[in-house]
């Protein structure tokens, strides 16, 4: 089977490192010069904290991997793939997993600004920062925020302008977002909501409102949009995304479409978790086993210093709801609750009940009655959920990769010990990395000798 993968990203990279695929004929397309890496871990090299080499994916010997190639057409009649250098590459299987693109505002003088997407952006913002007094970031969403936290630790002093009423509109609500938002002004970052960039000019940028406000650099995170043409071009099914069933096909049975450019019951997901669910369903079927994608969850994850955001579900949705707000502490934490299962939650500040609800809300459990004490697992006498030794097997520990306990288990059976090798074995530990505490402590609980979280990098 000749199978082309079109897109170097976190969706391409997955499918092809598949161990269903073993066998198969594999050629991977990627638009950037540089072989597949993490972008999830970004904002970490933003910040300094990460190197740019520990964000590289390995991948297997037999992929024939043509960085810096762009495919500019679809010969979808002869099944190739036509690339810029004019080669044609004949394919059984074409997988679009072209990605997204930044958004840019039609803002006078955007050009000065600098998008945060790649590695490429990540090293022209860092050149940046080392001169930099202050920088402005247009957009509060996740990606926004982690690079003003990381342009703070860097020492520059960050202004975020979010368009919105509040920032992370999509996973909070409006008075976690004044909570976040407080917490970043004790981080050296101010927040103006409610308000757009008019301009952006060569000594900084001019609000809406009439504002200026000075900067030496200023950074774009303004959300993204599905990269498409190459679908629409070869006329292939499109409106937000490439259409695709629960195969992740498209109308044409030998073309397939995965991560963030597909669109799948009229969803397009702009998270890691979603595209890797959909590589590995893609990799089962194209292997024979009978397997649909029916959805993703949603969890949403903030990780950076001083800072850590969850948001699962709909935290917008009806139902009951039971909160706890400390904003002083920078704490906030709200349930949602339908039909007596969990359909949303917040976790701003100390993340003690992540675990805990996370289980809950994957498996779409009942709740306990007094839901309440969920807010607090670390306070009840009964044993702690948040435990990860005294999770059943089917709990999921690293969320990025949809791996279970008992996946992690059999790998450390089969000689997997340490975290580092648990994450060759399962992936597990290879996205954001905030679960590499949790299968830190499951390898001591197994009985493996432990090692520094550093490893596994």
């Amino acid at each position: 089977m000749r199978v082309v993968v079109i897109g170097g990203g976190m969706a391409g990279a997955r499918l092809v490192s598949d161990a269903r695929l073993r066998g198969a004929d594999i050629t991977l397309f990627g638009a950037e010069p540089r072989l597949p890496y993490n972008r999830v871990l970004l904002s970490g090299v933003l910040a300094g904290a990460t190197r740019a080499s520990q964000l590289a994916t390995p991948l297997p010997g037999d992929v024939e991997v043509r960085a810096g190639v762009r495919v500019t057409a679809i010969d979808r009649a002869a099944r190739q793939v036509v690339a810029e250098d004019g080669g044609r590459t004949p394919y059984d299987v074409c997988v679009l997993a072209t990605g997204s693109e930044p958004l840019v505002p039609p803002v006078p003088g955007i050009e000065r600004a600098l998008p945060f997407r790649t590695l490429d952006d990540c090293d022209r913002i860092v050149a940046g920062a080392r001169t930099a007094r202050h920088a402005v970031v247009i957009g509060g969403g996740l990606l926004g925020i982690e690079a003003a936290r990381a342009l703070a630790v860097r020492g520059v002093g960050v202004t975020v302008v979010h368009l919105a009423g509040h920032l992370m509109e999509r996973q909070l609500d409006a008075h976690g977002g004044d909570i976040l938002a407080t917490t970043l002004a004790g981080l050296g970052i101010t927040v103006r909501v409610g308000v757009s960039v008019a301009a952006v000019e060569p000594e900084g940028v001019v609000l809406s409102d009439g504002t200026p406000i000075a900067a030496d650099l200023v950074v774009a995170s303004c959300g993204v949009r599905p990269v498409t043409s190459l679908a629409r071009e070869s006329g292939l099914a499109v409106e937000r995304g490439v259409v695709v069933d629960d195969l992740l096909r498209t109308e044409d049975p030998h073309v397939y479409a995965i991560g963030e450019c597909a669109q799948h019951r009229g969803v397009v997901y702009g998270l890691v978790g979603p595209c890797w669910e959909q590589a590995a369903v893609l990799a089962a079927h194209l292997a024979g086993e009978p397997d649909r994608y029916r959805g993703s969850r949603l969890v949403t994850r903030l990780k950076a210093p001083g800072l850590e955001v969850a948001s699962l579900g709909d935290v917008h949705a009806d139902g009951e709801t039971v909160t706890f707000s400390h904003p002083a502490a920078g704490v906030y934490r709200k349930l949602v609750i339908r039909d007596d299962r969990l359909a949303g939650a917040i976790l701003l500040g100390r993340g003690d009940a992540a675990g805990t609800l996370t289980q809950l809300y994957d498996r779409q459990a009942p709740l306990p009655a007094g839901p309440e004490s969920l807010l607090f697992p670390e306070l009840a006498a009964r044993e702690p959920a948040h435990d990860p030794a005294r999770l059943p097997g089917a709990a999921t520990v690293c969320h990025c990769n949809a791996v279970s306990k008992e996946r992690i288990r059999t790998a450390w059976l089969a000689g997997a010990d340490t975290a580092a090798a648990i994450g060759r074995e399962t992936h597990a530990g290879t996205g954001c990395g905030t679960c590499l505490p949790a299968i830190e402590a499951l390898l001591g609980s197994f009985g493996a000798p432990l090692t520094p979280i550093a490893e596994a990098g």
